[in-house]
């Protein structure tokens, strides 16, 4: 079997990508599990999977959704009532990229 393990600088990378601060302990201890999980994932890859259509599935398919009804909803003013600000008849929210139009 394939194992795979992960160096410390990729557990660094993931936690940069996570946002993560980890301590040593923490990622001595993470590398470990990670490493694990891929050693799993690829001990699930040797399996023959070739007989299997892949769209099989041991439930039947059915779709969970209910039709789409129209009925009355909320005026503006309503909708609004609550929004910390609003602006044209619109939920006025801070940019989340910079360079927005206020900054």
């Amino acid at each position: 079997m394939f194992r795979m393990s992960l160096t410390s600088d990729e557990i660094d990378h993931i936690a940069a990508l996570a946002r993560l601060s980890l301590t040593d302990d923490e990622k001595s201890r993470y590398r470990q599990q990670l490493s694990a999980v891929l050693d799993y994932i690829a001990k699930l890859g040797e399996v023959d999977t070739t007989p299997i259509p892949p769209t099989a599935t041991v439930l039947p398919l059915r779709t969970v959704l209910r039709p789409d009804r129209v009925r009355p909803s909320l005026s503006v003013p309503e909708l609004l009532a609550n929004a910390p600000e609003s602006e044209a008849d619109m939920f006025r929210v801070p940019p989340v990229l910079d360079g927005g139009a206020d900054g």
